[in-house]
């Protein structure tokens, strides 16, 4: 594999790199004829080739926001990355690199034609977004198990694949496995795929194909099982959509076990309540029924179920008001971002055309003293122009700032508005915990009354120390009712400090990617100024 990488000393893609390459294409295009450079910015580029220039890594790409096409093969990338921004793209070539994983392609939605040919990939995977794919290259490489091909069946759209050259196993034809297990697929190494080979590959693996789609339908449905349980997590009300808070609340309640675990009580677990086993025995459940205490149906549960599943209905929706709020402060943050880069774009392709004429005009003076006017004028100029772009982009940000500043306060009312309606139904839960158990422990003192003066002896005989014994009953349902208590304000205390600590760390993130692309945009203008200033001085 060897062969395919490069041994010169790599180089690193920054803006001057790009900006020197987009110039060149631009005076190439249309068949030789000279285009308008001038006024061309990043993100009027659609295609952009970076082949052959020993690169080390992909960057500063994140303003050619309209690329369709990027060629990037024949370097010394090591890692796929820097293409978030490229949400336009339909070609990526990174063939002949020295990538070890496939990573960095989540935005790149649009895409349908991707050559990793001749690199160093192990695995194929994380292309799942990749939904438009129709034509991969992934020949060369380090793939030397069949099954790691099947990962991109889950592409529908994809029409052609190249894998020749992995160190598959010589013991099986691959294009007969290949063709069994991609009945969409038209080319196999660039070569059309027969129906005479499709017919022979399907008799083939008619039997393991069957048990792959019983398996990927397995898999499939799980995978939806955790995207909606991702999705109760992001709104906050995972486990909310049932049972689950009533069980926690019985889960681990040693004193209700004690009482569960008296003689008698397993023998009569499915004719009464669950929860008044729990807390009595099922034998004194028996007693509370026969003296026309308490109905064998009771709704506690049903009730804290109740609460469960409005909670849960309301976090989602409040989760998707939050996702609107902030797309829409996404759509305007980059709104502003992309008028004023029109502006500093406008302003800087006017001032080419200054800095061209300056240039011409330095070479044609003759004169020390006036070449020496020209040249501090020039430099003003310049130095002019970086006030200029440092003001613009004080101005932007002190926009985003104020975009920023509203939705944080819209944001906040709206974590605010949920928190608070959250809190009050877990009061509510609460409440009916609370209600609940002073009137089972009437119930419960005015059964254990009504049996010993009844003469139940017999029934109770090994279980009169610890039945009859109102203040050893009365304890176990306290810790009971306790521990029920606990686990719902824990619940509570968990759902408000993950809202809480959310709206933090978006709000941090927010902040900090405005600091660090405005410390860019700075960097960025200081080394236009100091490259203009530089093409002065060489004129000297």
């Amino acid at each position: 594999m060897d062969k395919f990488f490069h041994k010169a000393e790599p180089i690193l893609m920054d803006e001057e790199l790009l900006r020197t390459v987009v110039v060149e294409q631009s005076t190439r295009d249309q068949l030789g004829r000279v285009s308008k450079v001038d006024d061309m910015t990043f993100d009027e580029v659609l295609q952009l080739k970076l082949s052959y220039r020993n690169l080390l890594n992909i960057d500063n790409l994140w303003e050619f926001t309209s690329l369709t096409k990027i060629e990037l093969n024949n370097n010394c990338i090591k890692k796929i990355e820097g293409l978030d921004h490229l949400v336009h793209l339909q070609w990526l070539n990174l063939s002949f690199n020295s990538i070890e994983k496939i990573e960095g392609l989540n935005s790149l939605r649009k895409l349908e034609f991707l050559n990793l040919t001749a690199n160093k990939i192990k695995v194929i995977e994380n292309m799942d977004s990749l939904e438009k794919l129709s034509l991969l290259s992934i020949a060369f490489n380090c793939i030397d198990k069949f099954e790691i091909v099947l990962y991109l069946r889950k592409l529908k759209k994809l029409k052609t694949l190249n894998i020749n050259g992995n160190p598959f196993p010589t013991t099986e034809n691959y294009k007969l496995y290949i063709a069994a297990h991609f009945p969409n697929l038209m080319y196999l190494d660039y070569r059309t795929l027969t129906d005479k080979t499709k017919n022979e590959a399907f008799l083939k693996y008619q039997v393991a194909i069957e048990k792959l789609k019983s398996k990927e339908e397995l898999e499939e449905a799980e995978h939806r099982q955790e995207a909606d349980l991702q999705l109760h997590r992001d709104a906050f009300v995972e486990y909310l959509n049932g049972s689950y808070l009533y069980k926690d609340m019985l889960k681990d309640d040693q004193e209700a076990d004690k009482i569960y675990a008296l003689p008698g009580v397993a023998a009569l677990h499915d004719t009464y309540p669950f929860l008044l086993h729990v807390f009595f025995g099922s034998i004194l459940c028996l007693l509370l029924v026969n003296f026309h205490f308490l109905h064998p149906t009771f709704t506690f549960e049903s009730k804290i179920v109740d609460f469960c599943n409005q909670m849960f209905h309301l976090g989602l929706a409040e989760h998707r008001k939050r996702e609107r709020e902030l797309n829409l402060f996404l759509r305007g943050q980059t709104e502003a971002e992309k008028h004023y880069q029109e502006k500093a774009s406008e302003m800087l392709a006017e001032f080419e055309h200054r800095h061209q004429e300056m240039l011409v005009e330095l070479q044609q003076t003759d004169d020390a003293a006036t070449l020496k006017t020209k040249f501090d004028q020039y430099n003003e100029e310049i130095d002019a122009l970086q006030k200029q772009l440092m003001a613009l982009e004080f101005q932007m940000v002190t926009q985003l700032e104020e975009i920023i500043e509203k939705f944080d306060i819209n944001m906040s009312e709206m974590v605010s508005h949920f928190r608070d309606m959250m809190q009050s139904i877990f009061a509510q839960c609460r409440d009916l915990e609370d209600n609940y158990y002073k009137q089972v422990v009437v119930v419960a003192v005015a059964a254990v009354e009504a049996a010993s003066s009844d003469g139940l002896d017999d029934v109770l005989d090994d279980m009169r120390e610890s039945l009859l014994d109102k203040e050893v009953l009365t304890d176990a349902l306290a810790n009971s009712h306790d521990n029920h208590l606990f686990k719902i304000n824990d619940r509570e205390t968990e759902l408000v400090n993950r809202l809480n600590a959310w709206r933090a760390s978006l709000m941090k993130k927010i902040q900090d990617d405005i600091q660090k692309w405005d410390s860019i945009r700075i960097s960025d203008i200081e080394r236009y100024v100091d490259y203009l200033k530089k093409q002065l001085e060489a004129v000297l």
